[in-house]
């Protein structure tokens, strides 16, 4: 997860010809969030990401202090904006010789659903989300604000 000024998911060959590249999903001042899936997670474990995600005291207050969350951001009448990023290669295991592993990585029929609910999870508690497109070849603009850039585990 980092805390951004602005991110953006483009997808290559996304676009209404076939080629090129298509906007999918842009968020101002926020948090992006790179999900990887692994083999035992499972809805609950999507739940307690989000919620992890949306309690998180990563903004910065008046005073510039990491003190504020997503939540608090909502309360206070501001967006609540994340950009949300399905990425297997999170699980990529490079122990081995100079090839990852993606071993760890769940297949896309079982990622696909735990990403979609972190999503949907985040937008019922208030946020603004917007995402890449699952199984595409997709392009991430960041601007990491600090930078901050953290490890969520849940």
């Amino acid at each position: 997860m980092q805390r951004v000024s602005r991110a953006a998911v483009d997808v290559v060959g996304g676009d209404a010809h076939g080629g090129g590249v298509e906007r999918v999903g842009e968020i101002g001042a926020g948090l992006c969030v790179l999900v990887g899936v692994t083999h035992d997670d499972d809805p609950p474990t999507a739940d307690r990401l989000a919620v992890k995600i949306w309690n998180l005291r990563v903004l910065d207050d008046e005073s510039g202090v990491m003190n504020r969350s997503l939540s608090d951001r909502h309360a206070e009448g501001s967006p609540a904006e994340v950009l949300v990023v399905s990425q297997f290669t999170l699980y990529g295991d490079t122990s081995g010789g100079r090839r990852p592993s993606w071993i760890a990585a769940a297949r896309p029929e079982h990622a696909e659903p735990l990403v979609d609910r972190v999503v949907e999870r985040l937008t019922e508690l208030g946020a603004t989300v917007a995402t890449g497109r699952f199984r595409t070849e997709m392009q991430v603009s960041i601007v990491n604000d600090g930078p901050v850039t953290l490890m969520l585990e849940v």
